[in-house]
């Protein structure tokens, strides 16, 4: 399926895109130690325990790119979702700049309500991030898009993170 925004592209992008559309799935490695990290992180969620939170996400993504052999990325939660009259931002994906490894932002509070953001749709979020950076690293893509492909992939690498069993 190709999404709308393809014709805007230009032929190298388009290219880009069809790679990426090819490629429906992320398989992970042992499984075990990460479950316990997504509990973690599930459970200081819950809590609102914002420290903790921004703390198990990064040893998530750490544990997942060393597993996966690529470069690292590092992760910052912040508070209360950005807003404008477009809708709120759950997340972005800063590529490498210049020595600075590529960051992964994420938020734990709706703009609105500022209620903790329901731990599915955090977990979804930090993914969906962190499958940019395995556009660029793992897959050796020139750019990122929101292909058919990459949210197969999101939700492959999801559903094994979560292993049926998780809230």
């Amino acid at each position: 399926m190709i999404f709308s925004y393809y014709n805007r592209l230009t032929r190298a992008q388009q290219r880009i895109y069809r790679l990426s559309d090819e490629v429906g799935s992320i398989r992970l490695p042992t499984i075990a130690p990460l479950s316990l990290l997504v509990e973690a992180m599930a459970e200081a969620l819950q809590r609102e325990d914002h420290r903790k939170t921004e703390a198990v996400c990064q040893r998530l993504s750490s544990v997942l790119t060393t597993s996966l052999k690529v470069s690292p990325v590092r992760v910052e939660v912040l508070a209360v979702r950005p807003s404008r009259s477009w809708g709120e931002l759950h997340g972005l994906y800063n590529p490498t700049q210049g020595r600075r490894p590529p960051k992964i932002t994420v938020w734990m509070r709706t703009a609105q309500r500022r209620k903790v953001v329901a731990f599915r749709t955090f977990l979804r979020t930090l993914i969906h991030e962190l499958c940019h950076h395995l556009d660029y690293e793992l897959l050796r893509l020139q750019d990122s898009f929101h292909t058919e492909g990459f949210y197969k992939r999101e939700s492959s690498v999801f559903h094994q993170l979560i292993g049926g069993h998780l809230p």
